[in-house]
């Protein structure tokens, strides 16, 4: 018997498609990274965000009030500067 009538053939399974929360973090973490909003001052940010959040709350209508909460969170997050290392050079 040849093997390759044993094997069982895979179809391919359908992209999963992602849920409009997970499109949304998408969308926002690109904006964040297009505009600069990383290096901007901490008033400006809050404007960015302020102003963001209500062309999301437009464009993804069927998210709730605490998905909304969650994506400002995640958004916040992502767009403070990363963290300075802290050299451990000191030879005891």
């Amino acid at each position: 018997m040849s093997r390759a009538k044993t094997q069982t053939t895979r179809r391919p399974s359908a992209p999963a498609v992602p849920n409009p929360f997970e499109e949304a973090r998408d969308e926002l973490f690109q904006h964040i990274m297009r505009c600069g909003v990383i290096d901007s001052a901490p008033e400006h940010v809050e404007e960015w965000f302020t102003e963001t959040f209500t062309y999301l709350e437009g464009r993804y209508p069927e998210l709730g009030k605490t998905q909304l909460t969650e994506l400002r969170t995640l958004g916040t997050r992502f767009a403070q500067p990363p963290k300075a290392r802290v050299s451990t050079s000191d030879a005891a």
